[in-house]
Parts: C-alpha cells; structure tokens; sequence
C-alpha cells in the first residue's frame, strides 16, 4: 500500500512538472503573428471591450556601465488587439523620461509594427522612426509620443522598447490592470543587494504567479580615465533578488460615477528607493529620508522655497499700496490674498515647483499653482505674516503616501498663514473662490506643510467638507387664469464657484436660456437674475419668476412638485463595485414648496409622505406632503453625513438613491372639479 501511494505521488509530481511550464511562460515573440493569433474565442474576457492587452510583459534589472556605475534597464513588450474604433488609443504611445541637468534616461531598440489580416494572410505594417516626437513636460519630464499606422478594427499592434536610466530612484513601476481587459501581465525585477527599495502596492494584490528568488550575478563596471590611461574595469558579484509578478484574464476597471480617479484602485507595484549601500563597511547613501530632510531640501530647492525667505525688496512698494488703511493683521492678509487671486491667471493646475523666478511672475502677472501660491506665501512672509508652503494631491492625481516623503505624488501647492492663533488655508489660483476657502479637488487626504522647524501633516478630507443647498418654490393664482411663482435657490460654496465658472464660459442670459428650455414652451422665465455672483466670499442666490397656463381643456393636470430640482437618474448604475464611491463634500439639499392649487381643480391624488435613514446615520431622506382646501406644501430633505462609502456599502447607497430618484419623479394629479 505505501508503495503504490509513493509511486502515485511521484507520476502526480511528473505530471506537475509537465503542467507548470507551459503557464508560466507564454509562447510569443515579437513578429511571430500567426492568422490564428485574431481569434480571440477562446479567451475570457468582457465582450464589449474595445481591445484587448493579449500579454503586456516588462522586465527591470541592471547593468554595469561605463562610468564607473550601475544602469537601471528597463523592456517592456505588449501585444494588443484592437476591437472597435474606441479602443484606438491604445495605438497612441506616451512614453514618460526623466532627467536631471545633462542627463537624461535614454529610450532605445524601439519597435512597432501593425498587424492586419487580409485574405487569409497577416500583412504587417511597421512604424517610421521618424514618427516618434519628443514634448518636454517640465524641467525634469519629457513623452516619447509615436503612433502605430495602419490601425483598423480587427487589428494587431506590437510595442517593445528599452529604456536604460542612470537614475537609481527610476525603478520603473507596473500597473496589472486598467481600462482595457488584459489576458497576461508580467513584471520581473532583479535588484542587487546594494539596493534598497520600498515596495508599494494598491488594488487587487492576488496573482497567478509570484515567485520570488535569489541569484549570484558578476556585474562589470568600466570607469574611464580620461585617455590617460587604460580603463579601468571592476567585476563584482552579489546576490540578486529576483522577483515576478504575473496576473491573467485581468478585468478591465471602468471609471464610475463619485471616482476621485480609478488611478487609485488599479493593481499597480511600484517602487521607492530608500538607500543604497555599496558594500557593508561603506558609506550608506540615504535617498528616500523623512520628512524633515524633504522639507529642508525643498525650502533650499530655487524652484520652491529658495525665493520665499530672500529680502524681496521689489514688492515693498506694491505691498505698501495694498495694505494701506488696513485694519489688522486678518485685514492685511485678506487684501494681499485678494490682488494676487484678482490679478494673477493661472496657467497650470498640475505642478509643484515653480519654473519661473517670483519677480518673473508678479511682472507677467501670471503663473503656474505653485508659482502663484509661492508668490502669495512670500508677499505675506514679507509683511512678517507666518505662511508656510502646502503640499498636496488633487483628487485626480490620486492618493499621496501618508508614510514616506514621495514628492512624486504631489502635484499642488497652497498657502497656510497664521493670524491671532487662527490657521487660514489659501488657493490664490482660482480667481472665484472666497477667502480661507479651497475648491472641493484639493480634500483628497493628507497634504503636508513645508517649513524649517515642523513639516506637519494636514488632513483634507471629503468628510469635513459640508455643502448645503436651500431651494423655495412659491406659485399661487393669478387674475388671468395663470399661474406664476417664484424661484430661489442659494447654493453652497462649492456649487457656487461651479456656477461661477460656468458663467465665465456662457453667459447670464444663456445659463436662463438653458433652464427655460428644460420646462417646456408653456413655461415662461421673467426676471431672472443670480446674486453674489462676483462677491466671491458668499454663496451665490439664483433666482427667477415664472409663469405658466394649466390648458383648460385638461379634465387633469399632472405637475411633478420637485420642478427641475428632482434627481432624474441614480448616479450608481453598476450592480456591483469594488472601489469606494468618493463623493466630493456631505451635502444637505432642502427644497419647499407652498403652491396653490389651480383654479377649478382639486387634488385628486398626492404623493404619500416618506422618511428614510441610510445606514443608521450617513443619510436621510424626507418628502413630506401636505394639502389645504386651496394649497400644497412640501418639503423634500436629503443629507448625506459622510462622503466616502466603502464597496460593501455600495448596495445599500445604491438602494438608497433608487429610491430618491422614484419618489422625486412622483406626480400630484389635479382633477377638474365637476
């Protein structure tokens, strides 16, 4: 008996071993595209997906060089079928480079070709070199941008390419998921011993292969002696920590409704580094730091903090006309945020440093957010205000890290100041947007203040920001047989820097245009106007009068008492989701209606009154109806107590604005009276 269980165990360790390679590996090469190879049957994945990653695969190790150094390589290859004409994007190639001074990260052994078939047979079309452009971000960031020719629906794409980076900090990251289905991602890194990295990950960690292994590998490194001699020419050998990650049949992850930016909730490793050490008696050369190395360093850096503490006589003249009969020092700083906000435009919301000096920027009376912000910060420090530099992250750049000091996941700057033991949080950028006010983009968690003694953490989360809405409906009877009412809506801050924003595009007279076209011909918009709308420090009143004819010859009327402030569709449409809905502030929407029924008519049937509390205190919805002989009231109230819901209480919001939508789209239905 343990015979035959011994030589069963062996013939099933054979046959593992026969099974094993044939997933852990793919069979694909560059250029070998088969007809077979557009018949994508056999594979599982979403069948209305625009094009699908058929196998995207990257390797980073390194290399001795020639300059007495160690050279990061990074390869990556992708094959892609491309389905419909929506998917062509991923044609479009954006290769991101960095550099520093003179050097730069070097993009070689490009190839791309298109693959069509025709008559049974593959045609390939390659890619020109020459159509390969080059866009300079910034100092620091440039795109390698190509296309593919030949793009058709039904076709195939290959991509490879080597980047080489003398940059230790450059070790490429791997994103395993994102818009489109992939059918095999595949991510090895070999790392020496000398390095040290912290590994980051996000989303989905669960993988089809994740081996781990250790190599002894012999690194040769040349070091140049300038012609004046030989070179000279070192082998070193060390362990070799190889890693590889593989994830297969990865869905694609859509983008919902309430998404700060699915950047966030994609299966992506990436990689920090933290120090390297050449050899254990040598010196340990410490890269990541900590927070107070990283603030002491940006305040040193000419493109962020160099200018904020410097004489700046050049503004006294200007900072002595602003500041003239000002009251205190609250009254002082609202003034200076005032004329930078009104007199500087902003020309890039998406940049930490500033790329021209301070007095460049007050002379062009323009810049960037962090030119901007720097500017406001060192106007004030230059009246002998306390302002400090922010740093933060927009919620469309995605989550900082709350541990380490990754300036990579910055991508915004603004002012704290200080003023009789209050703090104050200040974005000059936006020139409608009130003071000690930031636009609802900026709460995306923690951001962290930039000075010499304590760089501390600040917390701007969606949670604690609060936006009401106040909306009173009046309509009563008229003389002629009409009805008419009044409209009045005071908004919230953040709706009304929207509104404001909206109005700098159109007009007045076409944001009216476009709410009369909503209600229909019978409907007809007088006096309308908005309040406060450049009196930035309060929320905006829209208001109009209106009036409207029941047809006589209508036996019914029936009149929806939400007008055009219902909610017409349920923002969450999935049946299911696995990231958490991010909504931008709790809000609070209160809508009251007094109206008197139309002449000749009575209630014949009323919406029944209802409140509902979601998840024992997030939220709670009321519709309260009631009527007299001559009228209608109601009052319709929805709150939201917290911003951001988990995936397993998705369901349940879900649920909860199905509802909402159904209630709002009730009706009151008048019968004419016999």
């Amino acid at each position: 008996m343990k015979n035959t269980m011994k030589i069963m165990a062996f013939i099933w360790l054979i046959l593992l071993q026969n099974y094993l390679p044939a997933q852990d590996k793919l069979n694909i090469k560059f250029g070998k595209i088969s007809p077979a190879d557009f018949d994508l049957s056999k594979y599982k994945y979403d069948s209305g997906a625009a094009a699908v990653i058929m196998a995207d695969i990257g390797n980073t190790e390194f290399i001795g060089n020639t300059k007495g150094d160690m050279t990061l390589v990074f390869k990556e290859y992708k094959r892609i079928k491309l389905l419909r004409k929506e998917g062509f994007d991923l044609a479009k190639e954006e290769i991101l480079v960095y550099r520093d001074g003179e050097s730069e990260e070097r993009m070689s052994d490009l190839r791309a070709v298109t693959y069509n078939l025709e008559n049974g047979q593959v045609v390939q079309t390659k890619m020109d070199e020459k159509s390969i452009f080059t866009d300079k971000l910034n100092r620091y960031y440039s795109k390698k941008k190509f296309t593919l020719p030949a793009v058709k629906e039904g076709s195939i794409i290959e991509i490879e390419y080597t980047i080489k980076s003398d940059f230790y900090g450059n070790l490429r990251s791997w994103n395993f998921q994102g818009s489109y289905p992939c059918l095999w991602s595949d991510y090895q890194v070999s790392i020496p011993s000398f390095f040290h990295y912290v590994k980051l990950t996000q989303g989905d960690q669960n993988f089809f292969i994740n081996t781990a292994r250790t190599d002894q590998t012999m690194y040769t490194i040349y070091e140049s002696n300038g012609g004046a001699g030989k070179d000279d020419i070192y082998n070193i050998t060390t362990d070799v920590n190889v890693v590889r990650w593989v994830k297969k049949d990865v869905p694609a992850l859509k983008e919902e409704s309430y998404t700060s930016t699915i950047a966030n909730f994609v299966s992506r490793i990436e990689f920090q580094l933290n120090y390297y050490q050449f050899n254990q008696a040598g010196d340990r050369h410490d890269v990541m730091g900590n927070w107070y190395m990283a603030s002491e360093k940006l305040l040193k850096d000419p493109s962020f903090g160099g200018a904020l503490d410097d004489d700046n006589r050049w503004m006294s003249e200007e900072l002595k006309t602003i500041t003239t009969g000002s009251m205190d020092s609250l009254d002082r700083i609202k003034r200076i945020y005032s004329f930078v906000r009104d007199n500087f435009t902003c020309t890039d919301y998406d940049e930490k440093y500033a790329q021209h000096s301070l007095k460049t920027v007050f002379k062009n009376k323009n810049g960037n957010v962090a030119e901007i912000n720097l500017l406001l910060t060192a106007m004030l420090r230059h009246e002998k205000i306390t302002a400090d530099p922010v740093l933060l992250s927009t919620r469309d750049n995605g989550y900082p890290s709350q541990i380490y000091p990754l300036m990579s996941k910055f991508n915004y700057v603004i002012c704290a100041v200080t003023s009789d033991g209050k703090k104050y949080y200040l974005d000059a950028s936006r020139p409608r947007i009130g003071f000690g006010l930031l636009p609802a983009d900026c709460y995306n968690g923690m951001a962290r203040t930039i000075n010499s003694e304590r760089p501390y953490v600040v917390f701007f989360y969606p949670d604690s920001l609060r936006e009401s809405k106040t909306t009173t409906v009046i309509i009563i009877n008229d003389d002629k047989g009409y009805q008419s009412g009044s409209f009045q809506s005071l908004i919230g801050q953040n709706e009304s820097l929207d509104l404001r924003e909206r109005i700098k595009k159109k007009s007045v007279t076409t944001y009216f245009k476009d709410i009369q076209s909503g209600y229909g011909s019978d409907f007809e918009i007088m006096n309308a106007g908005i309040d406060s709308l450049t009196l930035v420090d309060n929320p905006v009143k829209v208001r109009y009068e209106f009036n409207f004819k029941p047809s006589s010859n209508e036996n019914i009327i029936y009149f929806n008492p939400m007008m055009s402030e219902a909610y017409k569709n349920n923002p969450f449409v999935s049946q299911n989701r696995t990231y958490p809905v991010e909504m931008p502030y709790c809000s609070e929407e209160t809508y009251n209606l007094n109206m008197e029924i139309p002449v000749g008519y009575e209630v014949e049937e009323l919406p029944k009154s209802v409140r509902v509390t979601l998840n024992q205190g997030d939220g709670s919805f009321e519709y309260l109806l009631q009527k007299t002989e001559s009228a209608v009231m109601m009052r319709c109230h929805l709150k939201l107590n917290k911003a951001t819901f988990e995936p397993d209480e998705y369901n349940t919001l879900r649920d909860f604005f199905a509802f909402i939508v159904k209630k709002q789209g009730e009706q009151i239905v008048f019968m004419k009276k016999k």
